[in-house]
């Protein structure tokens, strides 16, 4: 199965493309590498929270439902970049950021709601890369969770 096929299968609604708020590119690519640009989480419905902090106005469960959706605004610039999922290969590295309170230590499990969709799009094997999750103690716009990653291109 083509990770368009699994995409489609998933029912999942893309948001508009992310577009730069200061000087950078959303994406890069260098050879067989995609490098994109930090992602934060885009509105898909309501109740998703794009601000506050995790482990003070945002429960982990909260923090987690954010980096989904950054994964989903990610997809999102990976399909208008390329036209396609198809045309990567695999995750390669992902670096998080959460935006959390000085006692909050669970960043990796707020990231795996990331990770876990990357999962279910490009499979075990491609879908999941090496991944450091960070706190910190902001973020721009107050956004819970900012993600970067490396993608390698077929």
């Amino acid at each position: 199965m083509t990770h368009d096929e699994r995409f489609a299968q998933l029912h999942l609604q893309l948001p508009n493309p992310a577009k730069p708020v200061a000087k950078y590119k959303m994406a890069v690519i260098t050879g067989k590498l995609m490098f994109l640009s930090g992602h934060g989480p885009a509105r898909i419905n309501p109740n998703t929270p794009v601000q506050g902090k995790v482990g003070a106005e945002l429960t982990l469960e909260q923090g987690k439902e954010s980096a989904r959706a950054v994964a989903l605004n990610m997809l999102a610039t990976l399909k208008d970049q390329l036209g396609s999922l198809n045309k990567i290969k695999r995750l390669v590295k992902t670096l998080a950021l959460v935006n959390c309170s000085p006692d909050f230590g669970d960043q990796p499990k707020v990231v795996n709601g990331f990770s876990e969709l990357m999962a279910e799009v490009f499979g075990e094997e491609n879908g999941v890369g090496a991944r450091s999750a960070m706190g910190t103690n902001s973020l721009p716009g107050n956004m819970p969770v900012e993600v970067e990653c490396i993608f390698e291109l077929e």
